[in-house]
């Protein structure tokens, strides 16, 4: 809105008090409410609603890799999780939510600076909403994570407790700060090691200086390495179908319009990025592409990478290509304002995040799919739970819920969120038990998905 010197905005204590104020029509103990209604629809229709326009031979994929452990499939039912937290109480103040905000969607990442940052790194389902759906499900996926590893229901509640509680007092003290100061704020990796050190958490610190350490060798050439090889003195991307299949494998009937669909879609995307970045990518010249399958619930979607050469044959640079289709919550908010939802993906992360990839744009929409671009490998990393204890999935948790907040303080009312929130804990106990009710939700739901496997009315298979 521009300023018509006319306008009175509310103040800091109007702020506060209007957020204490929604208290009464939203109590926070009413954020501990889960049971599945009469109506409640069918979550393995749901999961399967999303694969019409999926590319079909990797549909049994995606199954497979949900039917691995209940968190598997929590990674992949964010449209049945977004149905049900419809139905659950809201303050009605709204963030740039991230719509899957589940412990494994953050991680490190390289700044523009060479900053190796902490940040919610995955913006497919990021639209307008609630902030509370967001929180609600990073707590459940600890939950799940926690009963994944075996530790014990004490354990549990704890280190889910310690997210939300990490998210409260992190948008107290947003509240207080002032609006460029939250702009700014980012956890980087390097300060959060040190902080672990300090408080006498020397061995998390340890395990966290490896993952650190292994991040910054993550780049476009160690992804060459792994990802291409060399057929008379050029580098080819590798064939290994289904996850991995160059374009030049498939058998089209005019392959010189896919090639031109190809390079028109990278002209778009050129298009997308900042003038100074239009100049770097033009150092580089593309040279070869492929179908890449990634992680849970996005496989079937059209992922592709992009291998691109810039001074010669030892300067690589990896572009990811993702598909981008309609959020989740979209089904129950209001639509995105942005028509391409490549370009809802790309403006979702580019508000919530710190710092963003360099190469972070969008293509418009061809043959009926947008796209959004970025770097395939630039130090990312994510948490693996399979190696974490539960003084990890602690630490982590404090990280995650901290994180979380700093995000929809910059998108959101951080003064009317920490009046609602308050300084007692009364809401990171009732959000605790909303998180195990839930999990205890996603479990059924994941048995009735699996038993659809072994009864073979749904096919899946190993990729």
């Amino acid at each position: 809105m521009i300023w018509d010197g006319t306008a009175q905005r509310p103040t800091v204590k109007q702020r506060r008090a209007h957020g204490k104020s929604l208290r009464d029509a939203t109590p926070r103990s009413s954020h501990s409410e889960w049971a599945p209604g009469p109506d409640r629809a069918d979550a393995v229709a749901l999961i399967e609603s999303q694969n019409d326009g999926r590319i079909p031979g990797l549909v049994p994929v995606r199954r497979w890799r949900m039917s691995r452990s209940a968190f598997a499939f929590y990674r992949g039912a964010a449209i049945v999780m977004a149905s049900d937290l419809a139905t659950t109480p809201s303050t009605g103040l709204t963030v740039q939510a991230c719509g899957d905000a589940h412990l494994s969607n953050f991680g490190g990442y390289a700044s523009p600076e060479r900053d190796l940052v902490f940040d919610v790194n995955d913006f497919d389902e990021t639209l307008t909403g609630p902030w509370e759906w967001d929180l609600k499900r990073l707590a459940t996926s600890f939950v799940i994570a926690g009963r994944h590893l075996e530790l014990d229901e004490d354990d549990i509640e704890t280190m889910t407790k310690k997210a939300v509680a990490a998210y409260r007092t992190s948008m107290l003290a947003f509240a207080e700060m002032r609006t460029l100061d939250v702009w700014y704020a980012k956890v980087a990796v390097d300060d959060l090691l040190e902080s672990l050190r300090e408080r006498g958490k020397k061995k998390v610190a340890k395990r966290g200086t490896r993952a650190a350490k292994k991040a910054r060798s993550r780049d476009s050439l160690q992804a060459l390495s792994k990802l291409a090889h060399t057929v008379d003195g050029r580098y080819q991307i590798n064939s290994d179908p289904p996850v991995l299949v160059p374009l030049r494998d498939f058998i089209v009937a005019d392959p010189d319009d896919l090639g031109r669909t190809v390079r028109e879609s990278f002209a778009a995307y050129r298009a997308s990025l900042r003038p100074d970045r239009r100049l770097l990518l033009d150092r580089f010249t593309p040279i070869d592409i492929a179908i890449k399958v990634v992680g849970v619930g996005s496989v079937g979607t059209r992922s592709l990478v992009l291998l691109l050469e810039g001074r010669d044959r030892e300067d690589p640079l990896f572009l990811q290509i993702k598909e981008a289709g309609r959020s989740v919550l979209e089904r129950h908010l209001a639509p995105s304002r942005y028509e391409n939802h490549g370009e809802r993906v790309v403006q979702g992360q580019r508000l919530s995040q710190a710092s963003s990839d360099i190469f972070l744009g969008w293509s418009p929409s061809l043959e009926a799919h947008d796209y959004y671009w970025r770097q395939l490998r630039d130090w990312k990393y994510s948490f693996d739970i399979e190696d974490a204890g539960k003084k990890d999935l602690g630490q982590y948790a404090i990280a995650c819920g901290h994180t979380l907040a700093r995000s929809h303080a910059r998108t959101g009312d951080p003064i009317a969120i920490a009046g609602y929130l308050g300084k007692s804990g009364e809401f990171d106990g009732a959000l605790t038990t909303f998180a195990g009710l839930y999990a205890d939700q996603n479990e059924r739901d994941y048995r009735s998905f699996t038993d659809a496997i072994e009864r073979g009315e749904l096919l899946a298979r190993e990729g």
